[in-house]
């Protein structure tokens, strides 16, 4: 269970409780990935449904649209083109043939009230509420999956940076005895986020874990970076936060869940996160101790899985606690930071690296 770093609704974060998925850490930030194809191209890249990237503003003509008709549209279309499936079927690699989880939904565009005057948490810079407008988009209607990273993987050759440093933080509850006797340190201020040797992607909780049976999960243990290149290589792009929590929101203003304000209507968990006693014991009432399928519980108003809870998404903005009251038109804090390897002739101190986080997204 996590919770990407999007504006809160009513003094309590969009993606409440900061019951963090168990995998994840380091660096600021939100998460997540958003594309805005034009509806007017046919063509498709690298087979993942989408066309290739393109920027939000200017898209799409501004005249008025159906919504609920053109979200419709734009299931129906990715879902048939991007449920073609030419990948290689091998002992740890078996995808459901009949289905993919890359497919995307378009998100009308509007206006909504970003943030909340009343946060739960000050530090995090969820406020001040300011009023917000977003052009339409696409975003997946589900986190990228281990099996959608795998592609990628296959595809490119691509080596994650958890994977270069050697290791990545993982919540301590889900780690095995065998692995925490190797462990001496911890974060000072979150002592239940461990370094451990050796933990990444393919091995989410260190060397003697594995995503064989959780192909259909998040990938977790992605940087920032990371995102953008598997991105990059779908022909898409990480939304901005106002399009993340606007696409969150699920077409609802003034509510704690995008579903409402009842964490449990009729009973019914809509999330999966943290229950119990935090950091020590989780009663998994919700049926994960630690991450879901991306296609578990009900989806918002725009179609959207898993937007609050399971995980942590990116997003291409910087993190910042300081916000305009002004009214804004598809804002967009800060550019994207760039990586700059250190020791590399260009490498500037004042840049730093990006940590690898257990995050997954979607893009």
């Amino acid at each position: 269970m996590a919770l990407p770093r999007s504006r809160s609704l009513c003094g309590r974060c969009l993606t409440v409780y900061f019951s963090l998925t168990l995998f994840v850490l380091l660096v600021s930030v939100s998460l997540v990935f958003a594309t805005s194809p034009s509806p007017k191209d046919s063509g498709f890249s690298s087979g993942c449904g989408c066309t290739s990237r393109r920027e939000v503003a200017g898209d799409f003509p501004d005249t008025p649209h159906d919504s609920i008709s053109l979200a419709k549209q734009a299931a129906a279309k990715y879902s048939k083109e991007a449920n073609v499936v030419g990948q290689e079927i091998t002992e740890d690699y078996r995808p459901d043939l009949e289905r993919r989880t890359n497919q995307m939904v378009l998100i009308p565009g509007g206006v909504f009230t970003m943030g909340t005057d009343d946060p739960a948490i000050p530090q995090d810079g969820e406020g001040p509420a300011r009023k917000v407008h977003v052009k339409q988009f696409y975003m997946d209607m589900y986190e990228v999956t281990n099996a959608e990273f795998d592609r990628f993987i296959r595809a490119t050759d691509y080596t994650t940076e958890a994977e270069k440093f050697g290791d990545s933080f993982v919540f301590e509850g889900i780690l095995s005895d065998k692995v925490k006797s190797t462990i001496t340190q911890a974060v000072a201020a979150a002592p239940w986020w461990l370094p451990v040797k050796e933990a990444n992607w393919k091995h989410p909780e260190g060397p003697d874990s594995n995503i064989t049976e959780r192909m259909d999960h998040p990938v977790v243990h992605v940087s920032w970076n990371n995102a953008v290149a598997y991105c990059t290589w779908a022909g898409k792009r990480l939304p901005t936060e106002a399009e993340w929590e606007y696409a969150c929101r699920g077409g609802l203003e003034n509510r704690l869940f995008p579903w409402g304000n009842k964490l449990q209507p009729k009973g019914e968990h809509y999330m999966n996160v943290w229950q119990g006693d935090f950091p020590h014991h989780n009663t998994a009432d919700d049926g994960f101790s630690k991450t879901a399928p991306v296609t578990a519980f009900p989806p918002n108003g725009y179609g959207l899985f898993n937007m609050v809870g399971n995980a942590w998404e990116w997003t291409s903005d910087w993190w910042d606690i300081h916000h305009t009251t002004d009214e804004l038109e598809n804002p967009f804090l800060n550019p994207p930071r760039v990586y700059v390897e250190p020791g590399k002739p260009d490498h500037n101190p004042e840049v730093l690296p990006l940590g690898t986080m257990a995050v997954p997204w979607r893009r």
